[in-house]
C-alpha cells in the first residue's frame, strides 16, 4: 500500500490548471462548482491572449511559464489541460515538485512515456490523476452497475460507435492539432473516452486489430478508424470512429447484447439509453428515463463529479476512481491500436513492459 501526504482537511484543495484552451473551462466550472473544499489559485498558458481572458474569468493568478509556476505557487494538484504529447514532461516536472498531477486525456501519446508518468509520481510519493469524467456519466453508471451485477449473464458482443465531425479549420486552429508528437488522431484524442469503455465496462482485452485511414483532412493522423475487439472472456466486439460525419456530430454510441440482455446507449455522446431489456426486471429498469439528458457538448457533465472523486482522496475520504494506471489501460489499447494499424496485424495485450 503506497503511502502518500496526509490528508488536507483543515482548508480548502489548491488547484492549478496549465492550458487554457477549449477544455479548460470545463475545468474552471468545475473547481467553481466545489468552491466549499477547493480553489483555483494559479493558470498557465504560453498564449498570452488566452492566459489573460482566463486571467480575467477566474481571478487566478497567471503563469507564463510552467517553471515559475511550480516554483512560485502553492497549489497542491496541477491540472494538465494541454497538447497530449506535452502531457508526460510536464507531469514528470509537477511531480519533482512535489505536487500531485491530473492530467486530460489521453494521458500521453507514447506507451512508455505513459510508464515514465506513473513511475514519475510512484518515485515523488504523489497521486497522478487521469480525467475519465465519461465515466461518471448517470447513463454509463448504470450500464457499469447491471454488468457488474451480472443482468447480462455472458456478454456476447460490444458495438462502439463515435461518428463525430471535426472539420480542416478545427484542425488549422492550432499547429499541434492533427500531429502525431502532440495530439494523435480520432482514436487517441477524439475517441479517447470510448476506447476507455472497453476494459472499464466490459473487462480485459485479449487482442486487437485495427485499420485506419487519412480520408479527407490534411493532417498527419487519422480521421478514420476501425477497431475488432476480442476479451479474455470470449466476448467479441468492434468499435467504428469518424470525424468525417456530415454535416455535425451525429452519434457516440455503445450496444451490448449478452445472453439475457441488450441494451444500446446512444445519443450524440452516450446520453440517452435508447434499448434497454433484460431477462428479469429490476428497480433499477425504473431509473432509466431519468438518466437520460440532452447535450450538445461531446465533453459531457462529468467533470464536477470527476473533481468531487478527486477532492474526495485528497481529503482521504475516498480511494480515485482513475489514477494513472487506471489511465494506462486504455492508452495500452490505443498503442495496440496503431501497432495494429500500422503492421498490418493483430496484437495482443497487454504489450511488452
Amino acid at each position: 500500500m503506497r503511502s502518500y501526504p496526509a490528508p488536507i482537511t483543515d482548508r480548502k484543495i489548491r488547484f492549478a490548471v496549465v492550458g487554457c484552451g477549449r477544455i479548460s473551462e470545463n475545468h474552471f466550472k468545475a473547481i467553481r462548482q466545489h468552491s466549499d473544499r477547493a480553489e483555483l489559485v494559479a493558470i498557465c498558458d504560453v498564449d498570452g491572449r488566452a492566459l489573460d481572458r482566463a486571467a480575467t474569468e477566474t481571478l487566478a493568478r497567471p503563469y507564463f511559464s510552467l517553471k515559475q509556476m511550480l516554483a512560485e505557487t502553492n497549489a497542491d494538484v496541477v491540472v494538465l489541460t494541454t497538447p497530449s504529447g506535452l502531457h508526460p514532461e510536464q507531469v514528470i516536472d509537477v511531480a519533482s515538485a512535489g505536487r500531485h498531477a491530473m492530467t486530460e486525456k489521453p494521458m500521453a501519446t507514447r506507451w512508455h512515456d505513459g510508464l515514465r508518468m506513473v513511475k514519475a509520481c510512484d518515485d515523488a510519493n504523489v497521486r497522478l490523476f487521469v480525467v475519465k469524467q465519461n465515466r461518471r456519466n448517470a447513463t454509463l453508471q448504470l450500464l457499469k452497475q447491471a454488468i457488474e451485477s451480472g443482468r447480462f449473464g455472458r456478454i456476447f458482443m460490444v458495438n462502439i460507435n463515435v461518428f463525430w465531425s471535426r472539420p480542416q479549420d478545427y484542425y488549422d486552429s492550432a499547429d499541434w492539432r492533427g500531429t502525431w508528437e502532440f495530439d494523435g488522431g480520432a482514436l487517441m484524442n477524439q475517441a479517447s473516452h470510448y476506447v476507455d469503455l472497453l476494459d472499464w465496462l466490459i473487462g480485459p482485452i485479449e487482442s486487437v486489430q485495427a485499420y485506419t485511414g487519412t480520408l479527407a483532412r490534411n493532417i498527419e493522423v487519422e480521421d478514420s478508424a476501425v477497431l475488432g475487439v476480442k476479451w479474455r472472456s470470449g466476448a467479441l466486439g468492434s468499435m467504428n470512429v469518424t470525424m468525417l460525419t456530415y454535416p455535425k456530430n451525429l452519434e457516440g454510441s455503445i450496444t451490448i447484447l449478452g445472453e439475457k440482455g441488450t441494451v444500446r446507449v446512444g445519443g450524440v455522446a452516450v446520453n440517452e439509453i435508447q434499448h434497454w431489456e433484460f431477462a428479469e426486471p429490476h428497480p433499477q429498469d425504473e431509473t432509466i428515463k431519468a438518466a437520460n439528458y440532452a447535450t450538445t457538448s461531446v465533453y459531457g457533465f462529468g467533470h464536477p463529479l470527476y473533481y468531487d472523486n478527486v477532492i474526495n482522496v485528497l481529503r482521504g475520504e475516498a480511494e480515485a476512481e482513475t489514477d494513472g494506471r487506471e489511465g494506462l489501460k486504455s492508452l495500452e489499447v490505443l498503442i495496440a491500436a496503431y501497432l495494429s494499424a500500422r503492421d498490418g496485424r493483430r496484437v495482443a495485450l497487454p504489450l511488452d513492459y
